[in-house]
Order: C-alpha cells, then sequence, then structure tokens
C-alpha cells in the first residue's frame, strides 16, 4: 500500500465508539469534543451496528465491503482500547477471513498489541496496517520503540495532533512506511499551534531516510514564516495538499 493508499477504495468501520484520553495529544479530541457535544458526561463506549460490517452480504451472498478496498478501522475509537480487550478477538477473525481487504487502524496504545494478537498473527498479517500516534518527543519515545519492535508488517507514524518540534530521524527506516504529519482541528482558542518548520524538518528526516511522507493537513491555528494564520475546519486538508510537500520515494 505504499504510497498508493489515496488513490485506493476505501470505507470506515468502527465497531464501537467512545474513547478514553490517554495523554496530551486527546486534549482536544473530536471524539471527545463530539460526546461533550451530545452532553455525554460519562462518554460511554458502546458496540455499533456496524460491529460485523466486512462480514455484511446483500442478498445475492456478496459481500458489501468489495474486494480491494482500504478500511479505516476504529477511527471512532482505539482500536486497542483496553475495555473492548472481550470483543476484539472477533475483530481479528473477520479481518483474517477478507483477506481481499486492507485493514488501517491507528493507535495510541500500541503497548496493548502483543498480548492481544491472534494465534495466527505469526509476523504480522498482510493486510493489516498499524499507525501509531504521537503527538510530541515524549510520546516518540515511549511509542516508537515498541511500533518498531512489535511484530507488524506494515508500521506508519502518524504525528497528528503535532504540538511541537519532534527528532523521529532515528526511528526511520525500511521498518516504517509512511509518516504523516497533522495539525490540530479545533476552536481557535484551544487549538494548539502547528509551526510549518515542524512538519519540514519531519519531511526532511523521511527523505533522508527515504520514508513515504504525508502532509495530512494544517493546524486550526496555523504558523508559517513567523505569521499565524487561524484556519476553518474546512479547509485544513485542502491548505495542507495545497504546500505540494509531500514525499513518495
Amino acid at each position: 500500500m505504499k504510497g498508493k493508499r489515496n488513490e485506493m477504495k476505501h470505507t470506515i468501520w468502527n465497531p464501537w465508539k467512545g474513547c478514553i484520553k490517554t495523554s496530551v495529544g486527546c486534549k482536544n479530541c473530536y471524539i471527545h469534543l463530539g460526546q461533550e457535544k451530545r452532553q455525554e458526561t460519562d462518554f460511554p463506549i458502546t458496540l455499533t451496528k456496524d460491529f460485523d460490517k466486512p462480514i455484511k452480504k446483500d442478498k445475492k451472498g456478496n459481500y458489501l465491503i468489495k474486494p480491494d478496498t482500504l478500511v479505516y478501522t476504529c477511527f471512532s475509537s482505539d482500536f486497542l482500547l483496553e475495555s473492548m480487550d472481550q470483543y476484539r478477538p472477533s475483530l481479528w477473525k473477520m479481518i483474517d477471513s477478507r483477506k481481499d481487504l486492507k485493514f488501517l487502524f491507528l493507535t495510541k496504545r500500541i503497548e496493548n498489541l502483543k498480548k492481544h494478537l491472534p494465534d495466527n498473527w505469526e509476523d504480522g498479517y498482510d493486510n493489516v496496517y498499524i499507525g501509531v500516534s504521537i503527538e510530541n518527543q515524549e510520546m516518540a519515545e515511549k511509542r516508537l520503540p515498541l511500533l518498531r519492535s512489535s511484530k507488524i508488517k506494515h508500521r506508519l507514524i502518524i504525528c497528528q495532533p503535532l504540538i511541537e518540534e519532534i527528532d523521529i530521524e532515528k526511528y526511520l527506516d525500511e521498518l516504517i512506511e509512511e509518516v504523516v504529519v497533522g495539525g490540530e482541528a479545533a476552536k481557535y482558542n484551544v487549538a494548539r499551534i502547528l509551526n510549518y518548520e515542524w512538519v519540514i524538518k519531519i519531511r526532511e528526516a523521511c527523505i533522508k531516510k527515504n520514508v513515504d511522507f504525508t502532509f495530512r493537513q494544517v493546524g486550526s491555528v496555523f504558523i508559517k514564516d513567523g505569521i499565524e494564520y487561524r484556519i476553518p475546519w474546512k479547509l485544513l486538508s485542502k491548505q495542507a495538499k495545497e504546500s505540494n510537500i509531500d514525499y513518495r520515494p
């Protein structure tokens, strides 16, 4: 999937919704903001009607999700959320049964992966892509060594929301397929800044180590050339794309 992710058909599979904050990057997470908007004070974590979406079929017996589709998995929670451990074996079984699909999930809980892998995982499923989210240097040092040492066929680093300058060059080599960078999407009065210089530093490291680089979105509060900009939510990805700094070796 290296360099081809945006070219594939894609769908979203959220087997459960709701999450628990685990580090400073979660402060303004869209999941929690949505819960607060709905006045869900206890932030429940619940299964959804799409729990078995990958194996659902139409009246003719054909899968609803067509082959060669990229499935964004658990984007309304965390795939490795501790409270959902009992349900994860069912997810692995569905993922394994649909080898014609590619599944991508992002996590801030990579430390939970090893103890919750299926018996036939071996060195990883060919159709599973795991991205570890980091927001600062502290989380880079905590999570990226685990990403590199885990048995995973396809590894990504997701620097989003990036809230400070970081150095990840020492973690970049052929084990990492792609680095994605993005700012925080939030109300202007709470959004933490993204400085364009931080983005370029990561890009330069990716070029040096021959790793795919994607600038996913600017931040709601974005600094470039010393000037602070406030960017509407709907333009965050558009502004990043127009910068034309993505790198494909």
